[in-house]
């Protein structure tokens, strides 16, 4: 199954989204590699949402894409509401209901 996780940095007031297969260890990667692109750059990484999407990675990657080139702060905080559901484009995502800290 892939997942897709929006993550946020308190120190840096940034959000990140990304996809994995296991977000709860990508977290750990994200927090200990500060050689990575992005979110090596920042510290703290704290996962916020996570929502199953499909056994195709393509699905993911899809959805991944989507949300980032809406470069919307708003949509960001839609999605780590745990009342708003997803529709439209979204449909696919599944909230998982715990989140691991």
């Amino acid at each position: 199954m892939f997942y897709i996780y929006i993550i946020y940095s308190n120190d840096a007031e940034k959000f990140y989204v990304g996809h994995s297969e296991n977000p709860w260890e990508r977290i750990l990667q994200h927090n200990e590699d500060r050689n990575d692109k992005y979110t090596g750059k920042y510290q703290n990484w704290e996962l916020k949402a996570v929502f199953e999407v499909s056994n195709n990675r393509g699905d993911a990657l899809k959805i991944e894409k989507f949300i980032k080139t809406q470069k919307n702060k708003k949509l960001l905080l839609k999605l780590i509401d745990p009342e708003f559901i997803p529709n439209d484009t979204l449909a696919l995502l599944v909230r998982v209901p715990h989140v691991r800290d």
